[in-house]
């Protein structure tokens, strides 16, 4: 008689979280996230999945929202650091990076209608941050930056978007993103400056510290 094999120890299932969610989604890469995409490189069933998010859209959504959160929006300076057209400078910078790191991410957060209360929350609380440390009504703050980071986010979405679609070699298409990231820092130099003379600021407030 053969002695009886050891039945082989089961291990603890996968845990699926909104993190470990997100992680698999960012690095797949939002456009090309596929339910049954993150569900394998979460090591589980995509009916699993199913459990925590309830559909293709609601999956994109959770991991655009995820991304925004993470993304670690500039904070003004100590005082005297520098000026408000400084920070805004800064910020643009800010936001064509964060654009370029997560292609697909735009309509998630250029629309007011699809933020979620955090990403509405984290907006809110940055408007203030800047009203406050730069001594400017909040109303100010928000139609600035709001103004700023629409067309930026717009500006550079269209950039990388078209030079990801484009049949040209790579050195060709590394020539070209580097043309229109040059024309886009001049017309952004050019939004902020007008913005601000709007606003009857011209880029002079100081940080408040």
């Amino acid at each position: 008689m053969s002695p009886t094999k050891p039945s082989s120890p089961r291990g603890r299932p996968p845990s699926i979280t909104r993190a470990r969610i997100a992680d698999a989604g960012i690095a797949i890469g939002l456009p090309q996230v596929t339910f049954v995409g993150v569900a394998t490189a979460l090591g589980v069933s995509h009916m699993a999945l199913y459990k925590h998010v309830s559909g293709l859209a609601a999956l994109k959504h959770l991991i655009a929202e995820e991304i925004f959160q993470r993304w670690e929006l500039p904070q003004a300076p100590e005082a005297e650091q520098g000026t408000l057209q400084d920070y805004m400078q800064v910020f643009v910078a800010s936001v064509q990076a964060f654009v370029k790191a997560h292609p697909g991410v735009t309509p998630y957060v250029i629309r007011r209608v699809v933020a979620t209360p955090a990403m509405l929350e984290k907006i809110d609380a940055h408007q203030s941050h800047i009203a406050q440390a730069y001594g400017m009504p909040k109303e100010q703050a928000r139609w600035l930056l709001a103004t700023v980071t629409f067309n930026c986010i717009a500006a550079a979405d269209t950039i990388y978007a078209a030079v990801d679609r484009g049949p040209e070699a790579h050195a060709s298409r590394a020539l070209e993103e580097g043309e229109l990231e040059a024309e886009f820092a001049q017309g952004m130099q050019a939004l902020v400056a007008g913005a601000l003379s709007m606003l009857g600021l011209a880029g002079n407030a100081q940080a408040k510290g």
